[in-house]
């Protein structure tokens, strides 16, 4: 049987993903395996798949692993400056770049077919703008300074190597740039620059589910690709199938979503019995950024086709809200 072998599975997006590859791939073909680095996580032998305790920075851990029948590897596995809560460069090197060395090591002594990665969308964070659709062949442009620089470089030298042993050993490579994935987690915070802070979209739901007024900064127009995990997870799960010798695809759904469509629905989905919030708009104050992504031809090649658009999304929210079936492998609120 085919092995579909997951790093990073008790990450936030990966555990989504681990979940929805187990429901996804025929189980008399393929049996998917999780790997993280917390040494338990009873979540997913419960829904049957076998989970290992694997630092992916130290070579002999992989000994734990499965040898034979490897097939597919997904390779999410990083440190990543949304949850790093004082700055070391060297972790993104060590987790990312290293990581990666001991991960495609691994794959060839055991004679993996494929590797799928999760690159950044912020290597071409320079060249986004309001309404500008980013192709998965944007060359590289990214700052050099900031908290997400060592973190693109990281990112950027592991695609290097993945390349080299693609080239050297027949490894296909399958790489998807992502965009911000919203999947819910009990854990609300992340930390920009080191600060631990409450994620917006946290806020704006907290306000919502207690009736209070919601407000639209900027321009309530301005849109952006906001992808659900299932959609994020569907086209990785397609690479693992794809009869292909691999591709650079973009993480997205091509259906932008406005800042007013994004708070209207929240305020909807949300809405205790006491009333929806009222929405506000303020123009005159500063919004958050976001990316538009370029998707066709993982719809062409892959057969990709999103599910998810701004209500789906919230309503996937809310029902994953109620279950937190992944409460045991998240941050607590003190951390």
């Amino acid at each position: 049987m085919k092995k579909i072998v997951i790093f990073g599975a008790t990450g936030n997006v990966g555990s989504y993903l681990t979940k929805y590859a187990s429901e996804f791939f025929n189980k008399d073909e393929y049996e998917v395996v999780a790997v993280g680095r917390r040494p338990k996580a009873d979540v997913f032998p419960d829904m049957g798949v076998p989970y290992f305790s694997v630092d992916v920075t130290k070579p002999e851990d992989f000994d734990k692993l499965p040898s034979e029948d490897v097939y597919a590897v997904m390779l999410l596995a990083a440190q990543i400056p949304s949850y790093m809560k004082d700055y070391d460069g060297g972790l993104y090197l060590s987790s990312i770049t290293m990581g990666a060395f001991n991960v495609l090591e691994w794959c060839r002594k055991v004679g993996a077919d494929r590797v799928i990665y999760t690159q950044t969308v912020f290597d071409i964070s320079l060249a986004a703008g309001p309404g500008k659709l980013l192709a998965p062949d944007t060359p590289p442009a990214f700052s050099y300074t900031g908290d997400h620089a060592m973190y693109v470089i990281a990112k950027n030298a592991a695609l290097e190597i993945m390349e080299h042993y693609k080239q050297e050993y027949g490894i296909k490579k399958f790489v998807f740039r992502l965009p911000t994935i919203y999947s819910y987690s009990p854990y609300h915070f992340y930390f920009p620059n080191g600060k631990k802070t409450k994620r917006p979209v946290y806020t704006m739901i907290e306000r919502a589910m207690r009736g209070e007024t919601l407000e639209v900064w900027g321009d309530p127009n301005y849109s952006k690709d906001m992808v659900y995990v299932d959609d994020f997870s569907q086209e990785l799960c397609l690479a693992a199938l794809a009869d292909r010798n691999g591709g650079f695809y973009n993480i997205g759904t091509g259906n932008p979503i406005s800042l007013r469509e994004q708070v209207e629905t929240i305020a909807d989905v949300f809405a205790p019995a006491s009333g929806r919030s009222e929405v506000v708009y303020r123009p005159e104050l500063p919004s958050g950024g976001g990316f538009l992504m370029d998707v066709q031809n993982a719809k062409d090649e892959l057969g990709y086709e999103p599910k998810f658009g701004c209500r789906e999304l919230f309503e996937a929210y809310k029902a994953e809200m109620a279950v937190d079936r992944f409460a045991s492998i998240r941050m607590k609120a003190e951390d």
